[in-house]
């Protein structure tokens, strides 16, 4: 079931001129601010999809614009062969909040995915020699669309007709430590994961899952990748989700929600590893670009406040308790809830892509991942008003959903 068109020329024009790979599209959005956004016909919105976890600080958030516009008044592009300040503060922003020892920015979280394996390959071959070049990821992992990244993706339909994939990558099951003992080779140089799967259907890694890794890492020789690319940037109710383990990873790619709206990305690395990408071995174009960094720059303030991140928990929370009622009210068709802050996923007992559509037409905005998930990723700038509105648009879709005739 689709939503109304809010635009049915645009909608015929973009079928005609567009690829279709991102399937059929029928709400054009206009323009937002806060948590809302508004269709071409004017009708609003409850966006709890937040652009898949970029709008972290919801739309046009009026320091991020400012920041914006006071930046490209100045200096809208420069090469990376010179020194660009607002990058220069970003990386010395994120170090710091990270405890980590440099940055390296580019665009997107794939172009991040891509340089932490390049400098696992490179370190791993430099301190144990050719063979060790094997990335071990995990089932249910998402890390990216290029040729690189959809390798080390579990999704099958993501890599499905793009073979042969770039070969030297193993799969492990995901929060089994003993699954990992079984796979582990002397050829792996790095273990790849992200802290919350995010299209694999949020799910989290255990504290437990995460030392194990560390551990394993420590010992055989291996470097530790955290992809906070979706859950990181005060997503989960912490600056970086694995920060609420204690664990300390090597490397971590970032981006989505760090430009505010903006393209921005990048790989934060250990002392151990931090100069392992030396002066024509790896670089970008547009990565660091001084607009996105003052976005970037901006982005922090707000979400590396520690009474944010509290209030952020605070409203996963209120979020998560609200979702278990509905469970209680719906058993037929919700089974549980997880995730972590809020970076929240509703587990279905049946396939929820219908019931995306209904919630727009309810006028709250969400997604459904791994089939079953349906995927709540709300900016973190949400009232408790907000978390009750979306809970009681929901509720309302739930119902309309619970309604469609099925087979036994």
């Amino acid at each position: 079931m689709s939503a109304t068109v809010s635009d049915d020329s645009l909608a015929k024009t973009a079928a005609a001129v567009l690829m279709p790979n991102y399937g059929p599209r029928t709400l054009a959005v206009a323009s937002g601010e806060g948590a809302r956004c508004r269709d071409t016909d004017g009708r609003e919105y409850l966006d709890f999809l937040g652009g898949i976890a970029v709008n972290s600080v919801g739309h046009c958030h009026p320091a991020v614009v400012a920041a914006i516009k006071a930046q490209a008044d100045k200096l809208l592009h420069c090469s990376n062969v010179f020194l660009i300040e607002p990058q220069v503060r970003l990386a010395e922003r994120l170090v710091a909040e990270s405890g980590l020892a440099k940055a390296f920015f580019c665009n997107s979280g794939t172009e991040a995915t891509e340089a932490a394996m390049k400098l696992s390959r490179r370190w791993g071959i430099g301190n144990r020699g050719e063979g060790a070049t094997t990335i071990l990821t995990f089932e249910g992992s998402f890390h990216g669309r290029t040729w690189g990244a959809m390798s080390a993706t579990w999704s099958k339909k993501v890599r499905e007709g793009f073979g042969p994939l770039v070969p030297g990558y193993r799969f492990a099951r995901f929060n089994d430590l003993l699954n990992v003992d079984q796979v582990w080779d002397d050829g792996i140089c790095a273990v790849l994961v992200e802290t919350v799967q995010g299209e694999g259907g949020v799910n989290a890694a255990t504290p437990e899952f995460l030392a194990g890794l560390r551990e394993r890492c420590t010992e055989r020789g291996a470097l530790l990748i955290t992809d906070e690319i979706q859950c990181g940037m005060g997503r989960t109710g912490r600056s970086f989700a694995y920060q609420h383990s204690g664990v300390e990873p090597d490397l971590v790619p970032f981006a989505k929600a760090v430009g505010g709206g903006l393209p921005l990305g990048g790989l934060l690395a250990a002392e151990s590893c931090c100069d392992v990408l030396q002066a024509g071995s790896h670089g970008t174009t547009f990565g660091g670009n001084p607009v996105a960094c003052a976005a970037g720059l901006a982005v922090c303030d707000i979400v590396f406040d520690p009474q944010f991140q509290k209030r952020v928990g605070e409203l996963g929370c209120r979020f998560w308790g609200g979702l278990e009622k509905l469970r209680d009210r719906f058993p037929a068709i919700v089974d549980h809830v997880r995730g972590l802050g809020l970076m929240i996923g509703c587990v279905l007992k049946v396939p929820g892509a219908d019931l995306v559509g209904i919630g727009r037409r309810h006028g709250l905005l969400f997604n459904c991942t791994a089939e079953k998930v349906i995927r709540f990723l709300p900016p973190l700038i949400v009232t408790e008003a907000d978390v009750d509105e979306a809970l009681e648009l929901f509720g309302r879709a739930l119902e309309d959903f619970a309604a469609i005739p099925r087979d036994s």
